[in-house]
């Protein structure tokens, strides 16, 4: 399984449905609370290209975009196989 990382805040509802489809494909993951905190807010944009909302999602190193995007990508079929790697 590939390393999943998500930037979040606390009262996010796009990030607790991330997180959601996530847990429900076993998918383990790193949860980086940017909320208060500039650095990581800056890291995460940096790693994003620019993209400022959260969540932020990366698997196995490759920015995947928000929850939209993520849910995109398990309507074609597509998630699976890169979480799988």
């Amino acid at each position: 399984m590939q390393p999943v990382e998500i930037y979040t805040t606390p009262y996010c509802g796009y990030c607790r449905a991330a997180k959601r489809l996530l847990t429900a494909k076993a998918a383990t993951f790193t949860e980086i609370d940017v909320s208060g905190n500039p650095d990581l807010r800056q890291q995460m944009m940096a790693r994003a290209n620019g993209g400022y909302t959260v969540p932020q999602i990366f698997i196995g190193g490759v920015h995947v975009g928000g929850c939209d995007d993520l849910l995109a990508l398990d309507r074609a079929g597509r998630l699976d196989p890169m979480l799988a790697g």
